[in-house]
């Protein structure tokens, strides 16, 4: 007569001490993901992550402990969870297949700011534009362009193709081609431009100016001019170049010709023939 009273007294001591670790395993949970969110965001700062994404990131994995928590609670006090993870995880599926234009931009965000391919004020070519980073968010890039016109790239399409930084290690080779008149002495041409381009303080002494030969143009004998400058010398040295280029051609004597076309005419009696 006592059997039933006893099975139900047991049934909810099992039920209170399944509570009671239940009510564990949030507390445990709650203080792993506080420490989960330190450990994530200072690890991310160690490795110089931008602070916005660091601090996401670090966000996402405290409510992912968080989550893992609640659900091992759950399943404690015998909710049974199996068709709960089933669900979120198909609303998740469905969420990202709407989003995956998105996610596809977030992805490649967060992989920019990991690994650093650029940082803010580099100059840089991607998706087929060039300009200064202004700003690297989590979906997009925006690039400034010497123009002065902003470029919102998406972060997918950055990621997308090859990637030029002109300015991650702090120095620019500049091209300058200039022509000649035919007739004159090579040697002369290239001692006159070696000596132009060395006496430009922005251009650097090592690596040093090479003058090259490139061309029998139409009109001229073309040489370039290759010099490296620190990167917020670049402009300026290019122009610095081209300048005492032109002065000491002239003072040499050297025709920087302009383009020419010869027309043959034909005789009275060819043209009637």
């Amino acid at each position: 007569m006592n059997e039933q009273p006893s099975i139900v007294n047991n049934h909810y001591v099992d039920l209170l001490q399944n509570i009671l670790i239940a009510v564990l395993i949030l507390v445990v949970g709650w203080v792993l993901s506080k420490w989960v969110n330190r450990i994530v965001l200072m690890a991310l700062r160690n490795r110089k992550v931008d602070e916005a994404l660091s601090r996401f990131l670090s966000g996402l994995s405290q409510y992912a402990t968080l989550a893992l928590a609640i659900i091992s609670a759950l399943g404690t006090v015998g909710i049974e969870t199996t068709s709960l993870v089933a669900v979120l995880a198909s609303a998740g599926i469905a969420i990202g297949l709407a989003l995956q234009g998105s996610l596809s931009n977030f992805a490649s965000g967060v992989m920019i700011l990991f690994f650093r391919p650029f940082d803010l004020k580099d100059f840089i070519t991607a998706a087929g534009e060039s300009g200064v980073v202004e700003d690297i968010g989590i979906f997009t890039t925006v690039l400034l362009t010497p123009q002065k016109h902003r470029i919102i790239i998406p972060n997918g399409a950055v990621l997308g193709g090859p990637i030029t930084n002109y300015t991650a290690e702090g120095i620019r080779r500049g091209t300058i081609e200039v022509g000649v008149a035919y007739g004159v002495e090579m040697e002369a041409v290239i001692e006159v431009l070696d000596k132009a381009a060395d006496r430009c303080d922005l251009v650097l002494e090592d690596p040093k100016p090479i003058i090259a030969f490139t061309n029998f143009g139409a009109s001229s004998l073309d040489f370039a001019i290759h010099a490296h400058s620190k990167t917020p010398d670049y402009h300026a040295m290019l122009h610095q170049v081209r300048v005492a280029v032109y002065d000491d051609l002239n003072a040499a004597g050297i025709e920087i010709p302009f383009a020419q076309i010869v027309v043959h005419q034909a005789e009275a009696g060819e043209a009637a023939a």
